[in-house]
């Protein structure tokens, strides 16, 4: 097998550094060869990647166009004040920062705009899908706040917004954060805004997951309730990685004053001419039609799923991610993802809702349809997949068998080429 990206800009890089070609290009085929399930990852276009491994990768731009410590900006100036105004039309919001350089210190930033220290976090508990910069211990965010957690119902693993009205009444936090990781149901961000005003809160949607979604209509949008909105830029929205913060005008002074100087320096403006180009691109009707199909693809695969006997949390989907609990079919997560990714489908184990393992070894996996979907895969591969799923799992410790299932799973990934890469 060969692919072509390499064969045009990655001459220099096989002469200087053989080794990283090699790692580069086995990585590629890697790429190619899989079906790739992880919710948060997915291919970008050509077009993204020559923006990102640009000459801007060459620019040190401290500052905000028209207000920088270094000259030289007049180009780069241009570009990231093009790239905000994409962001500003794309999302319907009044301001953009597009220089976080993810989405961790993106909700830091927020939080250092519109917090003091010690001020309390609320937000969905990291084991029952939340994320580590919504005030979990482990984080810097939950080290430097107060932080407290909401959890899922135990029954029907659904967020419970009178519990979470209850908890902001008693606990009265100073923000409330709405978003997840690992959570497969859409958001009511109307009713998060507005236990926020009850009880006098700034409220911050991270929609790191699902801004691919929203910018095509297939996931209700947090801007005309929230304070701020974060969202990482690869996920659904196929950009490069990067994190954009938006917000109402009367914060934009205080958030980006939190992003320089407050915790970065010079942005990564090669980073921000890609995410400009992706902006452009989620601006058509067909990244529109992909942001359905992604989750029409998610139900597709969910419901193959549920045939098949898996366990998924709150019943299925109706967002781009699945929540598979593993304990029914007697297989630990992480080892029914080493499996799968033997034979060539790739998902992460994950925590479930109240689960009895510990976080490196726990009973869940978690899968997602945003890479399949961009490779032009639809229902019928959904449903293939959860075949593959299903026979790879019952084969957990059968090597001969997941590599027999990997050599199927490769001449089928061959048949939906991946943006950017083509094998011959």
């Amino acid at each position: 097998m060969t692919t072509q990206i390499g064969d045009q800009y990655l001459v220099e890089t096989e002469r200087t550094d053989p080794e990283i070609f090699r790692l580069i290009k086995e990585e590629e085929r890697y790429q190619v060869d899989s079906v790739r399930l992880i919710p948060s990852e997915n291919y970008t276009s050509r077009a993204v990647m020559e923006a990102t491994g640009s000459v801007l990768a060459n620019k040190y731009s401290e500052g905000y166009p028209g207000k920088r410590y270094y000259e030289g900006q007049r180009v780069v100036d241009q570009i990231e004040t093009l790239v905000q105004d994409r962001a500003k039309a794309l999302f319907g919001v009044e301001h953009a920062n597009v220089q976080p350089y993810s989405g961790s210190p993106a909700n830091l930033a927020v939080y250092f705009a519109l917090l003091q220290p010690g001020d309390k976090i609320m937000g969905l508990a990291l084991p029952h899908g939340g994320h580590l910069t919504h005030g979990w211990p482990v984080s810097a965010t939950g080290r430097y706040y107060t932080a407290v957690q909401y959890e899922v119902d135990p029954k029907t693993h659904l967020i419970d917004y009178d519990a979470v009205r209850a908890m902001a009444k008693a606990e009265r936090p100073r923000i409330i954060v709405a978003g997840a990781t690992a959570y497969p149901r859409q958001y009511d961000f109307a009713k998060f805004g507005e236990i926020a005003r009850e009880v006098d809160a700034y409220f911050l949607a991270d929609i790191s997951h699902i801004s691919g979604l929203i910018v095509a209509g297939a996931h209700p949008d947090p801007a005309p309730y929230a304070d701020a909105v974060m969202t990482t830029t690869h996920k659904t929205l196929r950009g490069p990685r990067g994190a954009m913060i938006m917000c109402k005008a009367e914060h934009a002074e205080a958030i980006d004053k939190a992003v320089f100087p407050g915790l970065q320096g010079g942005p990564h403006e090669n980073t921000i001419a890609g995410i400009g180009v992706a902006l452009k691109e989620a601006a058509t009707d067909e990244f529109r039609a992909y942001g359905q199909q992604i989750v029409v693809n998610a139900k597709a695969l969910a419901g193959e799923l549920k045939e098949r006997g898996f366990d998924l949390i709150t019943g299925g989907t109706d967002n781009h991610l699945i929540l598979i609990d593993l304990t029914g079919k007697k297989v630990i997560g992480k080892k029914a993802a080493k499996a799968l990714d033997r034979a060539n489908i790739v998902g992460n184990y994950n925590t479930i809702p109240f689960d009895t393992r510990k976080p490196f070894s726990p009973s869940g996996l978690r899968i997602g349809t945003p890479s399949v979907t961009t490779r032009g895969m639809k229902e019928d591969e959904m449903r293939q997949i959860g075949r593959w799923m299903d026979e790879a799992i019952a084969a957990v410790k059968d090597e001969d068998a997941l590599d027999r299932i990997g050599e199927e799973v490769r001449d089928f990934c061959r048949q939906y080429p991946a943006p950017g890469m083509s094998v011959s």
